[in-house]
């Protein structure tokens, strides 16, 4: 039988936001007064959150649950009332938002205080999408797909801002669906040059591979989306949080195996992952 390689994308793992999370986090931990905790999942990766757990750094859903000490503002950001609130109950606080979604927050209030009708392209109900409407001043309207515009009225002049885990293809149909409809159309592309990274470089990988394995949270965005990406060039795609999880029968008949990680998973999962798929294979 001839082995099978393994090959890690060009572009995979943890990037700059997540990763200067993750240190403002540890550090707090081993230097805040009292207790840590972060405002909803520090980033959307579980193992990542038992390990800060460990740390003695908690998750709270609401300001109003911390009592003392600090508060650590997640990479999605929050609207931003939260952290005014959470300075009047007298907490310290960290804000860890990923400055490419400050980003998306500056654009959104520029185009609300210019006069444009603001719509944001991606998940309703997201945190980081949240966060974008309460920077907006929650008037905003959410769109993924363009046909949730068929029914919508728009002004004459539209600010397009999208969340930075999107596909450029999502934001050129939105953008593309409400051109012609409008006389002014101002469109701040703020997806995420990593996302957009990975992205291609995951497409890229799984159209030679024979199976594809992508490691992040599933409740990660940016991680199900590379999924998708990868299942559409190649059908033995596995999504994994753990690489507990994988199991030799994905491996059978394969020759080239192809990983890749979302944004908030950091090198030491792919490690992991790497190792774990060679233990397979040698089992073989």
């Amino acid at each position: 039988m001839t082995m099978a390689t393994i090959e890690v994308a060009r572009y995979a793992g943890a990037c700059y936001g997540v990763e200067r999370a993750l240190d403002m986090a540890y550090t707090a931990a081993k230097d805040a007064s009292g207790p840590v905790n972060t405002l909803g999942p520090l980033i959307h990766n579980p193992l990542v959150v038992q390990d800060l757990a460990r740390e003695g750094v908690s998750v709270v859903d609401d300001v109003e649950q911390a009592d003392s000490g600090t508060v650590i503002v997640r990479t999605h950001g929050v609207v931003p009332s939260v952290v005014d609130r959470a300075r009047e109950r007298g907490l310290a606080v960290v804000d860890a938002t990923c400055p490419y979604v400050k980003k998306v927050h500056h654009a959104a209030r520029r185009l609300v205080s210019e006069g444009f009708q603001l719509v944001i392209v991606g998940e309703a109900g997201h945190p980081e999408v949240e966060g974008i409407l309460g920077a907006a001043g929650g008037s905003a309207l959410v769109v993924q797909e363009a046909s949730e515009l068929e029914s919508v009225e728009l002004s004459r002049r539209v600010g397009v801002v999208v969340q930075t885990t999107q596909t450029a293809s999502a934001l050129s149909r939105v953008v593309a669906a409400i051109a012609p409809r409008v006389s002014e159309l101002h469109v701040v592309n703020t997806i995420c040059e990593a996302t957009s990274e990975r992205q291609q470089a995951a497409r890229e990988l799984a159209s030679s591979c024979d199976c594809m394995i992508v490691i992040g949270g599933k409740n990660s965005a940016n991680t199900c989306r590379l999924a998708q990406i990868c299942t559409e060039a190649c059908r033995n795609t596995h999504h994994i949080e753990d690489s507990d999880e994988m199991l030799s029968s994905w491996l059978e008949g394969v020759e080239h195996i192809g990983v890749t990680a979302g944004a908030s998973t950091p090198s030491s999962h792919i490690k992991r992952a790497c190792e774990r798929l060679q233990m397979l294979l040698d089992a073989r």
